[in-house]
């Protein structure tokens, strides 16, 4: 679906995949295992366009519903750049192991990976807060992992949170504890993004939250960090 004039969301993908239509095209996040015939068909379906016109593909963290579907991505548009933010990238190409929350959920995932695996691979692009690409400013956002990001789109306004926040399309809640690797680096990056200012939320996992969507991530910051 078209959120806005050059932004889409793929529609059926977990998590929340976006395209952003400018010089080529750019892929946030690529769901889990299996989404990459929903993009590559909403990219041609949809859009009109030729998935080879993939330029960039930017990860908001390693976790396996956000990069699922590169390598199939990546087989549709070979010269297409993929990037992550500084500190998952050990993550993605097998250096380090993924993290699995304790508990049920924990055995879930487990027994997911048999069924949603995923090859490593080497970023081309490590970002740093402050980097900019495909025209969005890259926000370092650790905590949900060591290299969660944002990005902020300053021509539209619009912020993508990755895993940081969610929103129902009225409210505003963070993402579940037991996947995030450090609450307290978390909080202070919640206090980065409420310091922004954006009129769209596009997260990643629910639905967008407009207009003012930044008073309204201010508004839930402030409610869950008083007193720390």
């Amino acid at each position: 679906m078209e959120i806005i004039p050059e932004i889409h969301q793929v529609d059926g993908v977990n998590g929340n995949c976006y395209i952003i239509i400018r010089d080529g095209l750019t892929v946030i996040d690529t769901g889990l295992p299996g989404s990459g015939k929903k993009i590559l068909a909403y990219i041609r379906d949809w859009l009109h366009r030729d998935p080879a016109e993939i330029t960039t593909i930017i990860l908001t963290h390693f976790h396996v519903d956000h990069i699922g579907a590169v390598a199939f991505l990546k087989s549709a548009a070979p010269k297409a750049k993929v990037a992550i933010g500084a500190g998952d990238e050990k993550y993605v190409d097998g250096t380090l192991q993924r993290p699995m929350p304790l508990g049920f959920r924990g055995l879930r995932i487990r027994i997911g990976r048999f069924f949603m695996r995923t090859e490593p691979f080497t970023p081309d692009i490590v970002l740093a807060d402050g980097d900019r690409i495909s025209g969005l400013l890259c926000v370092a956002l650790p905590g949900h992992t060591p290299g969660s990001i944002g990005l902020l789109d300053e021509k539209s306004k619009a912020f993508f949170s990755g895993d940081i926040l969610r929103s129902d399309g009225k409210t505003v809640t963070g993402g579940p504890p037991e996947y995030t690797m450090d609450l307290a680096q978390e909080h202070a990056s919640l206090r980065k993004v409420a310091a922004l200012s954006f009129d769209i939320l596009l997260p990643g996992h629910g639905v967008p939250l407009r207009p003012g969507a930044s008073e309204k991530v201010r508004e839930f910051v402030n409610g869950i960090l008083a007193g720390t």
